[in-house]
């Protein structure tokens, strides 16, 4: 066979490839720099790249930072302010952090369970401890979740650009009463023209500079609405906040039980665990352990001041999607453009976010629908007609949820505890039990999720079927 390469030399102290031209000069790479830097001990032929200064695939940490954090940062920040008027601030702010804290343990015990039974999936790390039914069960539930949580962000899209019964939307300001005073009509404009592009794109490593872009538009809404808030609170236009919740009525007491499951939700973003930590340049438990970790930090930060300054700017009066608020005078200068700021903005976050819980979903549907079949990536068609349906369904759900306090009461009293929670739990205590150790520590942890899940969940929806029958 014909070859480029001459024999080594027997005398040679290293390793050198003779090339018969001179021509052999890429990406910054020469011979005399492979000589200056290879030695024949460190090289193992089977691994050795075709191709010298070969770009690496995957995304750093960052970029999973990024991805991570916006799989959480959705739609569930707007709820938190009229979370702070149930709960009141003390409460409110120790639940989003130990919500917080209990959510990166069970996203680090997932993390390590993936890695031990090299599973590529949410479901298949819960069939791996649990078994298959237990693998169905855990996809539907991330279908329910990421598909409700989809549908929220399409009616806060609606009520944002195109109004609501008690609300002006953004076009309606500036243009007036026309076509766009349909919101179906908006909802589905802005979903073939921004969303379905990319909810296209068949790997999640392609939408970290979106998930990048959604972070920092996020930080924006709460830089905005945490200076507004401020400002109002040293010229004493500011009523005293609650610190404690209201237990004076039965009204009270119910929207306590009801608003737990919602803080429960904030956090969940274990269904994108595995498919990011497999697009993880250099990917290994303590890389992804330092990605959690940091998105945490960044969660919290973001998640205390909103619902601060939320709940702090429009005290008894904050909706349950407090962006419906900055439709009115905020009693500053320059009110008007930070309100055109803080909710156009926030509708560019949505829509940057939205492929993101999109992609887990459309692999779970796969997973389940059409198991044993090549995977998405090959399969282009397959990819795009999955996409077309799931976005159409999620459309006529948007048309027929009155209210995202709805939608996340009761995803969150179900399947977001079940999965940011009761199926991590499980999967820790299963698998310890066949000698993959839980520190002593790690097993009370568990335990404490467990029962924590299961107590949510009841109350959750006894309080939802409560309220409706209300």
């Amino acid at each position: 066979m014909d070859s480029n390469y001459t024999s080594l030399s027997k005398n040679s102290s290293f390793v050198e490839l003779e090339l018969k031209d001179d021509n052999f000069i890429k990406d910054g790479y020469s011979k005399s720099n492979i000589e200056d830097d290879l030695d024949a001990n460190d090289i193992d032929f089977d691994n050795l790249p075709l191709i010298f200064g070969e770009n690496k695939s995957g995304s750093g940490i960052y970029g999973a930072v990024f991805n991570l954090t916006t799989t959480i940062i959705g739609a569930g920040i707007m709820a938190l302010p009229a979370t702070m008027k149930v709960l009141g601030l003390v409460l409110g702010v120790v639940l989003i952090l130990l919500m917080a804290i209990l959510s990166e343990i069970s996203v680090e015990l997932l993390v390590r369970f993936t890695v031990h039974c090299k599973a590529a999936s949410y479901g298949e790390v819960v069939q791996a401890a649990l078994g298959k039914t237990a693998k169905v069960i855990s996809e539907i539930c991330i279908i329910v979740n990421n598909a409700g949580v989809l549908v929220v962000y399409l009616i806060i899209i609606g009520d944002v650009l195109s109004g609501s019964l008690r609300h002006i939307g953004v076009f309606d300001q500036w243009l007036g009463h026309g076509v766009w005073d349909h919101r179906k009509l908006v909802i589905l404009v802005m979903l073939v023209i921004c969303l379905a592009p990319l909810c296209a794109l068949d790997k999640i490593d392609s939408l970290s500079l979106t998930s990048g872009a959604s972070v920092a538009l996020a930080v924006v809404f709460v830089l905005v609405a945490f200076t507004i808030a401020f400002i109002k609170l040293v010229e004493g236009k500011i009523e005293a906040p609650r610190m404690t919740p209201d237990f004076g009525s039965k009204k009270a007491i119910l929207d306590l039980l009801v608003v737990i499951p919602i803080m429960s939700n904030a956090y969940v973003c274990h269904f994108n665990v595995q498919p990011i930590y497999n697009e993880l340049e250099g990917r290994s438990p303590q890389k992804m352990n330092r990605v959690g970790r940091i998105t945490s930090v960044i969660c919290v930060l973001v998640y205390a001041s909103t619902a601060i300054a939320g709940y702090l700017l429009f005290g008894k009066d904050t909706e349950s999607d407090v962006l419906t608020n900055f439709d009115k005078d905020l009693g500053i200068r320059f009110s008007t453009p930070l309100n055109y700021i803080v909710r156009v903005g926030y509708v560019f976050h949505l829509v940057l976010v939205f492929p993101v819980i999109h992609f887990s979903l459309r692999q779970t549907v796969d997973a389940l629908l059409f198991k044993g079949s090549v995977p998405l990536t090959e399969s282009r068609k397959r990819c795009l007609a999955l996409t077309v349906v799931l976005l159409a369904l999620i459309y006529l759900g948007s048309t027929m949820i009155p209210n995202i306090w709805a939608a996340f009461k009761f995803t969150g009293a179900t399947t977001a505890v079940s999965l940011g929670f009761t199926f991590p739990s499980l999967i820790a205590l299963r698998l310890s039990k066949e000698g993959i150790g839980l520190s002593h520590k790690e097993k009370i942890l568990s335990w404490f999720m467990l029962v924590l899940a299961v107590v949510v969940s009841i109350v959750g929806v006894v309080g939802n079927i409560y309220s409706l029958a209300s």
